[in-house]
């Protein structure tokens, strides 16, 4: 093998290690991309909330959300609805599509469902009665007889309204039961089309602060609100108290008995972990001051027991929100997060990769000493086979060669004994070949000497005459 062999021999190898290494790197970072696709993907830039109708409390408070997930980078989109009933077919999939939306208590009862979680009630959803002066009513049995507004049709004010009548003995194919609400509704009760109008909404909902201050109408007081509140496991007994609306017009006079569901933060299940948590932050935002029915730090909490709850839900009211987004801006938690989830499928390969690499080394750099041994047995089944002087002598010329190229390899100190060692069988070898090219030489000069004549052949002498 020539000077130039041996080194393009050499650089193969060392392309060989490098595209092994490269191929492992490929391997590595591909790896990595697939874990944080799969286990930490980023959040999306947007989500869509299911607002329910104008005026409403639904659409107020997707307002303040959208303001708040705003400053963080998040798009909310707002699509108005009819209300609860739409928002959980949005959410859901079958009429439109929603990531979020408020649903009232009692509409949805799926507490094994899959497709969708609760992340738990976020402040009351009184049932208001708003009546025309004229009208004296204590019981809802007491507007039997009368026009009541009784909301949209397939709200799920309607379907709470009908509840209650049916349960007050009204019949729900009663034809004094107009399927009409908001604004709509409050023109027909001011101008005397309808003697009642029901609404299931939110205290500061803008349609209830206006029939609170409207001096032509009354509020119903539930006299048997405990009762409703008993039977009906979804509803709970409020009270509004005397002049809570007005301390200098004392409104109300006196103290009104209500009942009310919770509106529940409903959101598909396959919404990313970090915008849960991240709504959950707007959430208590919004919710936990107090309100007209709300004590301070009541909502958001964990009452909705009609869906499975939220994992991450779930572990921001044991604990509050991610170590991560406490002390740095959402998108940077979720950064430094998903470096988190990388460093556990990286530390998976770095602990084997730690073994292999080093052996993977070692190989490398004793294939630069060992390659020579190969070299070597070459040269000395070639001197076995190969007895002329002529020939021994270009194999100690070959070993001269291989000799000088292995001592210019630079290897690691720790392999120096590796080279050393090298260099005893070669110098081995050059014993045995100058014994055998000695002994081809001797051999060679006792052939010669025996080809060659003895002595002058002698004359022959001539015959006298």
């Amino acid at each position: 093998m020539s000077k130039s062999d041996l080194l393009s021999e050499e650089w193969r190898d060392r392309r060989r290690l490098w595209l092994v290494l490269a191929a492992g790197f490929v391997g590595v970072v591909l790896l990595l991309l697939l874990a944080l696709h799969f286990l930490a993907p980023l959040p999306p830039r947007s989500l869509t909330m299911s607002t329910g109708s104008p005026g409403g409390a639904y659409a107020l408070y997707a307002e303040r959300y959208r303001e708040i997930l705003a400053r963080h980078g998040i798009k909310v989109i707002l699509k108005p609805s009819s209300g609860s009933v739409e928002n959980l077919r949005r959410l859901k999939g079958v009429d439109g599509d929603a990531d979020l939306a408020f649903i009232q208590g009692g509409i949805a009862n799926e507490p094994e469902a899959t497709d969708i979680v609760t992340l738990g009630a976020m402040y009351y959803e009184p049932v208001w009665v708003f009546l025309r002066k004229d009208v004296q009513a204590t019981r809802l049995s007491d507007l039997r007889g009368r026009k009541i507004a009784v909301g949209l049709s397939g709200a799920g004010a309607q379907l709470l309204t009908l509840e209650l009548l049916t349960a007050s003995g009204f019949e729900v194919s009663d034809p004094n039961l107009v399927a009409i609400g908001g604004d709509e509704a409050i023109k027909a009760l001011r101008s005397g089309a309808v003697d009642a109008m029901i609404t299931v909404n939110g205290a500061e909902a803008p349609i209830v602060q206006t029939l609170l201050h409207d001096n032509s109408v009354s509020l119903l007081s539930f006299e048997q609100a405990e009762a409703y509140a008993r039977r009906f496991a979804h509803l709970n007994k409020l009270i509004l108290p005397q002049g809570a609306i007005d301390l200098v017009t004392d409104l109300p006079a006196e103290d009104i008995e209500l009942v009310a569901p919770t509106a529940n933060l409903v959101a598909r299940s396959s919404l990313h972990p970090a915008l849960v948590s991240l709504l959950m932050q707007a959430a208590q935002e919004v919710h936990r001051p107090p309100g007209l029915f709300e004590k301070s730090n009541e909502f958001p909490a964990a009452r909705d027991h009609s869906l499975p709850q939220s994992e991450e839900a779930a572990r921001f009211y044991r604990s509050g929100p991610p170590l991560l987004q406490r002390i740095l801006p959402f998108w940077a938690a979720v950064l430094v997060d998903r470096l988190i989830w990388t460093i556990i499928p990286l530390l998976a390969l770095l602990i084997p990769a730690s073994r292999i690499i080093p052996a993977l080394l070692r190989w490398q750099i004793r294939s630069r000493i060992y390659r020579w041994y190969g070299e070597l047995k070459f040269l000395e089944e070639e001197a076995r086979r190969a007895p002329d002087k002529e020939r021994m002598d270009a194999l100690l010329k070959r070993l001269d060669e291989i000799e000088r190229l292995a001592l210019k390899r630079k290897v690691p100190l720790a392999y120096a004994n590796e080279l050393y060692i090298l260099r005893e069988h070669i110098q081995l070898l050059r014993g045995v070949l100058n014994q055998r090219s000695a002994a081809a030489a001797g051999s060679q000069a006792s052939q010669s000497a025996a080809q060659a004549p003895s002595q002058a052949p002698a004359q022959v002498r001539q015959p006298a005459s």
